[in-house]
């Protein structure tokens, strides 16, 4: 009998185990590769829920508008600061905050919802934090609409060296440097998607996470400078930096985050510990996700 070459039937490739930092990184990659799927998917979930009205999507820049300016107002009068500066902080840190809200409350929930995608589509179950993420960045370009008009109407206020409030900063002004919005919003969008991706895969194992997360989320909004001014922190404290209340803006990471978009279209100085606490937050969160996406990536199909 003669003996079978081993080069006729080559031996089989290991199997690759299901937890597997490559198996963790294919999920990531083959979503990027579906980017028409869920690019498709994320604009159907705006025309869907705006279905049968008038005028569509505008909705979502009225009530942008509308709150800003209502809570810009109302909190210029309470904290006496000057309002054609004010209002414009107000509204862009509503429209940084709302993307933020989005992406964490719905990040939450984001398998959960699409259960019967995730047990009949065969697709990465990242395809859906994107979808989730790609809904949230059309939301916060209709928004900037906001941000468009706010800017027209007090571009004279904001073009040359000004304070938002008595004794607080003096800001540079609108310049050139409006453009590092652009990379300041690149990462909270690459946040946006780890953050979705860690919290859902929790959320569908411990379904008590997304109510714990919408009730929390309620307390960093008012601990975050939105409606208020963290220059206000610097000036009761005569300008210290160690000071508890100027410590509940800096150890905030949301702050970081806010602030890395709305200084440049504001014509704010971005302080440089600004990005390396965002940059510090994208490698660490990334690396937690990647951790948690390897380990429990094949069960969220049978949690949901």
């Amino acid at each position: 009998m003669q003996a079978t070459s081993t080069l006729d039937h080559p031996e089989a490739p290991p199997a690759i185990k299901s937890r597997s930092f490559k198996r963790a990184f294919a999920d990531v990659r083959e979503a990027w590769d579906h980017r028409e799927l869920w690019g498709h998917l994320g604009w159907q979930d705006i025309k869907q829920r705006y279905r049968r009205s008038v005028i569509g999507p505008l909705w979502i820049t009225i009530s942008m508008g509308t709150t800003a300016l209502a809570l810009g107002l109302l909190y210029s009068v309470l904290f006496d600061t000057n309002v054609p500066t004010f209002l414009p902080y107000v509204t862009v840190g509503f429209i940084v905050w709302n993307f933020i809200l989005g992406c964490i409350t719905e990040g939450t929930d984001v398998f959960i919802a699409n259960e019967g995608l995730i047990k009949h589509l065969p697709a990465p179950i990242t395809v859906h934090v994107m979808r989730m993420v790609w809904r949230q960045v059309l939301f916060l370009l209709h928004n900037l609409a906001v941000y468009a008009v706010v800017l027209a109407i007090f571009f004279t206020s904001l073009n040359h060296p000004y304070t938002i409030s008595e004794g607080g900063p003096v800001h540079p002004g609108l310049s050139w440097t409006i453009v590092l919005a652009i990379p300041g919003f690149a990462l909270l969008a690459i946040n946006a998607v780890w953050v979705a991706l860690a919290f859902g895969v929790i959320s569908t194992r411990f379904r008590d996470i997304p109510p714990v997360v919408t009730s929390f989320i309620n307390l960093v909004f008012f601990m975050t400078p939105i409606v208020w001014d963290a220059g206000v922190l610097q000036k009761v404290t005569g300008g210290g930096s160690n000071d508890w209340r100027v410590l509940i803006a800096e150890l905030n990471p949301v702050y970081h985050f806010v602030e890395v978009v709305r200084a440049p279209l504001l014509g704010h100085e971005v302080d440089w510990h600004h990005w390396a606490i965002v940059g510090a937050f994208t490698v660490l969160g990334w690396t937690l996700a990647m951790v948690i996406l390897r380990n429990y990536r094949a069960r969220v199909s049978y949690w949901v």
